[in-house]
């Protein structure tokens, strides 16, 4: 092959996009990649707009090698909102400000809507209408129809990298110009750069404009400490994808996902709790990678981790996890619907909503129904006491808003489940915080002897879970009654691991539903999320040979090491960790870069043949 011929290969390659081996945090072409965007970057890092006006063009490339065609919806969603928030600013009553946002959030929500919900929708109208209307690609067609081929998909919807990441971001940019809390941008290019920004943009943080916007006419500065904690970062986010959670995932989850059946109820369990580690790994671990290349460039970008393993209960859990996501369902859609104040009148079209689309995902009206009666006595019980209608509605808004959010992760059945547990565990938790230990004790004791009940009477796998759940429960609640009835005092902090140990539990348990759910073709999502489900619950509420638990333990021991080892460090001190992060980054350059060759050789031998994508790059 001559020489032109080989850098011609390489041009093609650098500019065209493939689809099984889009630009990842965890490949060295990226870093290749972002090498070559720091160098050029440090020539006009002090000229402000020259400055954006390249990290923005950077950005479009970064999105077009990550998703190629797709390039034009972010583009799309970039121009409508920078002309709609305009446009909102100079009209001169509150009407068109509101029809102005109100459209916005359609167009916006439309285009979430048609990439990830079209299979949903189209199954529901032709079950509704009895038709047979088949999913079709608009996008794709347009875009053969423009370039004259027929090298796009037109029989499937491809769901863009991070659409749900950038659409919501835009949203909240709208919203808050609307409310005025921040001017419209008036530079294109500053905005654009705002909605693309790479190193959050395929998988968050969701990042508001009133945090970003004034970084982009600061001056660039990075101090010393600054480089060596952006370093620890990388570092950091490094570790955690490559060495928790893509071994976690290639050696032990996804084969028991995969076919639970063939697997015993020990490693089925084991599963769930090694996935929990593993979510939270390669999520926080893309968080700390693209904390650490932004700060790289001058910005900060908002903390979205903050030790959730740590939460005491399921309120103070989503406070801890994916805080972005959480911060932008309270502000834009629980407080609307009337946070802890009332219900208003989207509470209840909601939960309509949500009964319809529950009974469509299940197969049964009955769903519906039972919905519908629920929530009819809840309203009948908010009525007739009026000193608990405060608190009854508090619980629908908080109860929707996470059903909500079970749905932004697709239209699964499996993530309705999920986001409802959720739900139903902050509204527990409330409830169950306003009573005494002596009324805690009758009632879990009571629900303890009914499950036991149901799993003799009705002998189920699923009975047998909650029997052994609630004893465990029970148990521990005793010891706390007896304590305090005994006149018992301190070892708070064993009281506060006991409540750590049960939201860990219960989060990893709903988190059965939420991988059932992912990794599924949107046309066969629904019915295989849930039979990966079922069997995974019948495997471990089964009868278990509890001789043969020790043998595959040790099969299993690397892995198990590896998800202890990952929860301790979890669960060390936030004072701890800070140190240790503070003591990186003031080791001098020499020693530093050393530590971080060993690092990249230590994590590179827990590579895989194929690299595994972010989980969250699918939502």
């Amino acid at each position: 092959m001559t020489l032109p011929d080989i850098i011609r290969e390489f041009f093609q390659s650098l500019f065209s996009f493939d689809q099984a081996h889009p630009l990842l945090f965890t490949q060295f072409y990226f870093w290749a990649f972002f090498a070559l965007v720091f160098a050029v970057f440090s020539f006009f890092h002090s000229k402000v707009l020259l400055r954006n006006a390249y990290l923005f063009a950077v950005s479009l490339f970064f999105y077009y090698k990550t998703s190629g065609v797709f390039l034009a919806l972010l583009l799309f969603v970039i121009v409508y909102n920078f002309l709609a928030a305009r446009w909102m600013h100079r009209a001169r009553s509150e009407r068109w400000r509101q029809f102005s946002l109100v459209l916005s959030v359609v167009v916006d929500l439309g285009v979430l809507a048609y990439f990830k919900y079209a299979y949903f929708l189209v199954d529901f109208v032709n079950n509704l209408l009895g038709t047979s209307i088949l999913v079709h690609d608009v996008l794709g067609e347009v875009m053969n129809a423009v370039t004259g081929s027929s090298i796009f998909r037109v029989d499937a919807i491809i769901l863009p990298v991070g659409i749900s990441f950038f659409t919501f971001q835009a949203i909240s940019y709208i919203a808050d110009v609307k409310r005025r809390k921040i001017e419209p941008i008036r530079n294109f290019l500053d905005f654009g750069f705002f909605l693309s920004f790479f190193p959050q943009l395929v998988a968050g943080p969701i990042v508001r404009a009133s945090e970003f916007i004034p970084q982009l006419h600061k001056p660039w500065s990075l101090s010393r400490r600054w480089f060596g904690i952006a370093i620890f970062w990388i570092m950091n986010g490094m570790v955690k994808k490559l060495v928790l959670s893509d071994y976690l995932a290639v050696n032990f989850c996804d084969r028991v996902f995969e076919n639970p059946l063939m697997y015993s109820g020990f490693e089925n369990l084991s599963a769930i709790f090694c996935y929990s580690l593993q979510v939270y790994a390669d999520f926080s671990g893309y968080t700390d990678i693209a904390t650490g290349v932004a700060l790289l460039m001058g910005f900060w970008l908002p903390q979205n981790f903050h030790s959730p393993y740590k939460a005491q209960n399921a309120q103070q859990f989503w406070r801890r996890w994916h805080m972005s996501l959480s911060r932008w369902l309270r502000d834009y859609l629980y407080i609307p619907l009337g946070g802890n104040r009332n219900a208003t009148p989207g509470t209840y079209i909601i939960i309509i909503a949500i009964a319809v689309i529950g009974s469509f995902l299940s197969g049964s009206w009955w769903v519906a129904f039972g919905v519908a009666l629920l929530a009819g006595g809840i309203g009948v019980w908010a009525w007739c006491c009026p000193d608990k209608r405060k608190l009854i509605t508090t619980n629908l808004n908080s109860m929707n808003t996470m059903l909500l959010g079970g749905l932004w992760h697709g239209a699964s059945w499996n993530f309705m489940i999920w986001g409802g547990l959720n739900g139903l565990g902050q509204v527990i938790y409330k409830i169950w915080s306003s009573w005494n230990m002596g009324w805690k004790t009758v009632v879990i004791c009571a629900v303890c002897g009914l499950c036991f009940a149901f799993s003799r009477l009705t002998p189920a796998p699923v009975w047998n879970l909650f029997f052994w759940w609630t004893f465990i429960l029970s148990l521990g609640t005793l010891a706390r009654w007896g304590y305090a009835r005994c006149g018992g005092s301190g070892f708070q902090w064993l009281a506060s691991a006991w409540a750590v140990f049960q939201t860990f539990v219960f989060i990893t348990f709903t988190r059965l539903f939420f991988r059932s759910g992912s990794n599924l073709d949107p046309a066969l999502a629904n019915e295989q999320a849930w039979n990966t489900a079922k069997n995974m619950v019948n495997q471990i509420g089964s009868s278990w040979n509890f001789s043969l638990v020790p043998a595959i333990a040790w099969e299993h021991r690397a892995v198990l090491i590896l998800f202890f080892l990952g929860m301790v460090i979890h669960w060390l001190p936030e004072r701890f960790k800070r140190w240790y992060r503070i003591r990186f980054a003031r080791l001098p350059l020499v020693v530093m870069t050393l530590l971080v060759a060993a690092i990249v050789f230590f994590f590179y031998q827990f590579i895989t043949a194929d690299l595994q994508s972010f989980i969250y790059f699918q939502f």
